[in-house]
């Protein structure tokens, strides 16, 4: 949150609400969360993202993301994100992930790694 609370701007992949969403649904799922917390969840997420940058899935981006794919052992999820981010000139990438992390420096962005 310290990095999203410091942006300017926030970009995303345009799957990521998606992807979320299915985090939240398997929560849900689970009974980790009640129905009223995933509601909860739902609503502050697209409150939190009404203002990000969104990057669809045009053919840049592919190419970009097919790209990370070929450089690097990545998911598919994964290497829409470094293309997106490519693609909106993040000055940073963020991510938890050591091994997207890796995959984003080779594709030239500058990375912080979340531990």
């Amino acid at each position: 949150m310290e990095w999203c609370d410091r942006a300017t701007e926030i970009g995303l992949a345009s799957i990521v609400l998606p992807e979320i969403i299915s985090a939240f649904c398997r929560l849900r799922r689970e009974s980790l969360v009640s129905d009223v917390q995933y509601r909860q969840l739902k609503s502050s997420l697209l409150v939190d993202i009404e203002d990000a940058a969104l990057c669809d899935l045009a053919p840049t981006a592919l190419a970009q993301t097919i790209s990370a794919l070929e450089n690097n052992t990545l998911r598919a999820m994964d290497a829409i994100h470094i293309g997106s981010a490519v693609i909106l000139k993040a000055d940073v990438f963020v991510s938890a992930d050591k091994r997207q992390c890796e995959a984003a420096v080779q594709a030239g962005l500058r990375v912080e790694l979340l531990v």
